[in-house]
């Protein structure tokens, strides 16, 4: 069995030489499923963070994909059209800058979990799960009765934003600006993890009263945690949104929450890259099943069924021999 450090290594440096195969071989298309992959995988980390840290069960975190997918998609809107966003009480005009866009992405997402978050964390278990629930689809359909940007049918960007000394539209460079982000809170969510609030936050999920008795506001370190968690997925959200050029009120949707949990449950709760290993799979199961049928998502459930029975530690916990909480 490996380490987990060194399957970490091994799951990065794969999913990082999978593009550059496809581009000495000419496959774009490779490099934009890979490219898929790892923004899935940004969300996966995001939900992660709360899920597998924290062990709050967020079954709307399609609320904060949307939100920085929409942060990119009116941004970037009004700038393609050339009229202002807003005109008081000062001017405020779009914008094809990506980090522009993901700051206001990741500031959009996580003032929406300290509101969602402030509220659903006064509730647990199943009430928490309901009320985020309730959140994520609050937000789709106010994104469908929402004509201004598209409504139902959705937003569209005629040409992917820039980044500095960047061609976008070359899948291998917009591939390495998402691969690069993703190693980048990746490090970010492991010193995290390691640290004395990630130790908190840890001693908040394990052990509850005993994190209460040594002084630990729990509320507040779970509050904490679930405002990061969603800046980072409403990161994925904006790139998911620039990668396709296009942005819907399906980014909202239950589904998309269930989606980004089941990353995490392949590929293993709590696993620093336990959500690349999951969204590679799921992308890989829907490229190739999907051929085979239309129902493929039944092949999936019982891939599902049999990590959550007997496999819990998810692949990255089957490869590494531990099916326990990984601290790596």
């Amino acid at each position: 069995m490996l380490p987990e450090r060194l399957l970490n290594a091994v799951i990065l440096l794969t999913l990082l030489a999978v593009p550059l195969a496809a581009l000495a071989l000419d496959e774009p298309f490779i490099i934009t499923l890979a490219t898929k992959v790892t923004i899935l995988a940004l969300a996966g980390v995001g939900l992660n963070l709360a899920l597998g840290q924290g062990g709050l069960v967020s079954f709307g975190h399609a609320a904060y994909f949307g939100l920085g997918g929409y942060a990119m998609g009116i941004l970037a809107s009004h700038a393609q059209s050339f009229t202002p966003l807003m005109e008081v009480p000062f001017l405020i005009e779009g914008t094809k800058s990506m980090p522009v866009i993901w700051i206001t992405a990741i500031i959009v997402s996580s003032l929406a979990a300290l509101l969602i978050g402030a509220l659903s964390l006064r509730t647990s278990g199943v009430y928490f799960i309901m009320v985020t629930l309730a959140f994520g689809q609050m937000f789709y359909y106010f994104a469908i009765s929402w004509p201004a940007y598209g409504g139902e049918d959705g937003l569209s960007i005629y040409v992917r934003n820039g980044f500095p000394g960047l061609n976008t539209l070359v899948p291998i460079q917009f591939f390495g600006i998402c691969f690069v982000l993703l190693c980048v809170v990746l490090f970010f969510v492991s010193r995290l993890n390691r640290s004395a609030f990630g130790l908190a936050l840890d001693g908040a999920h394990q052990h509850s009263e005993r994190a209460l008795t040594v002084g630990i506001n729990i509320n507040r370190v779970r509050l904490v945690a679930f405002v990061i968690s969603g800046g980072i997925t409403g990161l994925a959200g904006a790139l998911f949104a620039d990668l396709n050029r296009f942005v819907s009120p399906t980014m909202f949707s239950w589904h998309t929450s269930g989606e980004i949990m089941i990353f995490i449950i392949l590929g293993g709760v709590a696993r620093i890259c336990g959500p690349i290993a999951g969204a590679a799979a799921y992308i890989i199961l829907e490229h190739y099943l999907g051929d085979v049928s239309e129902y493929w998502q039944v092949y999936l459930g019982f891939i599902l069924l049999f990590v959550v029975l007997f496999a819990k530690g998810g692949i990255v916990g089957a490869l590494t021999g531990s099916r326990g909480k990984a601290h790596g």
